[in-house]
């Protein structure tokens, strides 16, 4: 489908690679501007720079710890001084602590044991960055009636995680509970929310090894142009609502995988 983003605003997080990058990389080429926002501020340059030098929509890079509120007003201000709106509010930067932290579950082999300030880095990351990020950006589009938060969650909201439990609870906070009430919030000002919730993504090898309903993973591609298209102006009438695009597992017999 051919969208066209053309003088569209999008903000993106976790952009300095995987599907905050992807979509980044595709916002622009489909002519709209994006402020990319990561931690990694060497990468995240470098992946500005290139995307600039393709000449189509135009990027700016934010360094920005979604956890810290201020960082968070921050990269809002600069797209606002930049570009003078922000038309999508895309939540991509997040992942399992315990995976992310590196955690040696020799070390720490159960839930109890793990150091709860890993936990709280998955917590802060996957769900606080969100609610942060819709904080700071609501006023604005308030102030423009119109404006899209694009959550992502994952089918490990639906599924849990006996011993990861910071990514199920943060991610399911933003399927249902985020989602919902922004979508709420939003409905006096033309402001929509929505949640897309993947099943296993190729972003890394290991997610091939687990089963869906199709027989494979997703490439990171098939994520980006459902997030797209509800961004577009073909997907207007989506609101409130989490779309799982996982490949029909939350349709499977629930057992060990």
């Amino acid at each position: 489908m051919d969208f066209n983003f053309t003088n569209q605003v999008a903000i993106s997080t976790g952009a300095a690679s995987g599907m905050g990058l992807l979509f980044a990389e595709n916002f622009a080429a489909l002519g709209g501007n994006v402020v990319m926002c990561d931690v990694n501020e060497e990468v995240l340059m470098q992946k500005v720079a290139e995307i600039n030098a393709r000449g189509v929509g135009r990027a700016i890079g934010v360094l920005c710890d979604v956890r810290d509120y201020e960082q968070v007003c921050a990269a809002r201000d600069r797209a606002v001084e930049a570009f003078g709106r922000i038309d999508i509010m895309a939540n991509f930067a997040g992942g399992t602590a315990v995976r992310m932290c590196k955690v040696d579950r020799e070390v720490y082999p159960e839930f109890p044991d793990v150091p709860i300030d890993v936990y709280d880095w998955g917590i802060d990351v996957n769900l606080k960055g969100p609610f942060y990020f819709a904080h700071a950006v609501l006023g604005q589009m308030r102030e423009q009636k119109s404006g899209l938060i694009l959550n992502i969650g994952s089918i490990t909201g639906a599924e849990g995680d006996g011993y990861g439990m910071d990514y199920p609870t943060s991610k399911a906070g933003l399927m249902y509970g985020l989602t919902k009430s922004i979508a709420q919030f939003g409905e006096a000002y033309g402001i929509r929310c929505v949640c897309v919730s993947p099943g296993p993504v190729l972003t890394r090898a290991a997610m091939a090894n687990m089963k869906t309903l199709v027989g494979r993973a997703a490439e990171p591609q098939e994520i980006i142009d459902l997030c797209l298209f509800i961004a577009s102006d073909k997907g207007q009438f989506i609101n409130g609502e989490n779309i799982m695009i996982d490949g029909g597992r939350n349709a499977m017999k629930r057992g060990k995988s």
